[in-house]
């Protein structure tokens, strides 16, 4: 087995251009989730960084909160919303994450809440009630009881980083394909220009 690959508050500061108390604040949870979850290289570990810090928006954004207008509606998700329909959800983001959200991957219909209650988490925005109940097993939290512990840096970064190892993340880091890492965790490849942007800094940073 590898040893821990440990990074310091000032490489991770470097890595996502960030204040060094956010780093802080920081660095010794990512540190406990990358040992745990084999993120024990530069490569994995300026990969994992520079994707997590793009998905949690530099490590400020820990939940999705969904407040489109009616245009981002029909951009984000067209298939759930008529012009009409976007007007009056429009600025309801618990009404919004309830709507898109209904009816997959483990949760009920839109009265049920759960799309508000399994929305993007953490510092993978992990969405859906199943994916909140594999993960509580996997880092022995009962996120389906308590979804808003994935807001603690602690349970964020654990959330983060077995999303990436469950996903093959590792093995893709170790053959430099950062595309297929993005398509692994976005389900495409939207943001690319900024995680490759951060994928730079952090590779530099970890040098």
């Amino acid at each position: 087995m590898m040893t821990a690959y440990l990074i310091s508050a000032p490489q991770l500061a470097a890595a996502l251009g960030i204040a060094m108390e956010r780093a802080q604040l920081w660095v010794d949870a990512l540190n406990d989730a990358m040992e745990r979850f084999q993120i024990n290289t530069p490569e994995r570990a300026a990969a994992f960084i520079a994707q997590i810090g793009y998905e949690s928006e530099l490590l400020t954004r820990l939940s999705e909160n969904l407040n489109y207008s009616a245009e981002g509606l029909l951009e984000t998700f067209s298939t759930h919303f008529t012009a009409e329909e976007a007007q009056q959800y429009q600025h309801k983001p618990i009404a919004i994450a309830n709507r898109v959200y209904a009816n997959r991957h483990g949760n009920g219909d839109e009265a049920s809440g759960d799309g508000w209650r399994y929305r993007g988490g953490g510092l993978p925005q992990l969405t859906f009630k199943d994916n909140y109940r594999a993960c509580g097993e996997a880092i022995g939290i009962d996120l389906i009881a308590k979804p808003d512990a994935l807001n603690l840096p602690q349970n964020a970064a654990l959330a983060g980083a077995w999303f990436w190892q469950t996903h093959g993340c590792n093995a893709l880091a170790d053959a430099g394909e950062f595309y297929q890492i993005t398509k692994a965790i976005n389900g495409g490849l939207n943001g690319l220009d900024g995680r490759l942007a951060l994928w730079d800094s952090a590779k530099a940073a970890l040098a």
